[in-house]
């Protein structure tokens, strides 16, 4: 066990785990904070991505020794009353069925946002295509980050 100094969504946290504790069981178990879900384990469906210094990164694959001391934003540090552009347009456009891997969805969303302003629909899939829906709600994934790349404009 050690103990590491975690800056989650504008908060210091410190937790006394093992170094190779994957960051989604402290997010989850430690912190309780459960909007980022647990999908594969093995980094391939995107259900758990989170940011790390503003990068789309697979929470469950990045043992916690890796991420002392950064800036790390969950689903729950995007806005205060899920009143991000993102999140707004996700619900206009009526994108969950489910819902379980729409955290990850958002938050690679943002990424690709924050990086190209006004994406294509190829630069959409190519960023999204990590992330796994098995309601197949892809379409109104690709309308909703449209609509929101014009409410980030605008």
């Amino acid at each position: 066990m050690a103990n590491y100094s975690l800056k989650i969504n504008n908060e210091t946290h410190t937790v006394d785990v093992s170094p190779d504790t994957p960051l989604l069981w402290v997010l989850r178990g430690e912190l309780k904070l459960y909007g980022t879900k647990y999908g594969c384990g093995i980094a391939q469906c995107g259900a758990c991505t989170v940011h790390i210094d503003g990068l789309p990164i697979r929470s469950c694959s990045i043992p916690i020794e890796n991420v002392d001391n950064k800036s790390i934003t969950t689903i729950e540090g995007l806005s205060e009353k899920s009143d991000h552009p993102v999140q707004m347009a996700w619900e206009a456009e009526d994108v969950p069925q489910c819902g379980y891997c729409q955290s990850g969805q958002i938050m690679t969303a943002v990424a690709l946002l924050e990086r190209i302003p006004n994406p294509t629909d190829e630069e959409i899939n190519r960023a999204m295509k990590g992330n796994i829906c098995r309601c197949g709600t892809y379409s109104r994934i690709c309308k909703a980050i449209k609509a929101a790349a014009k409410n980030i404009e605008s």
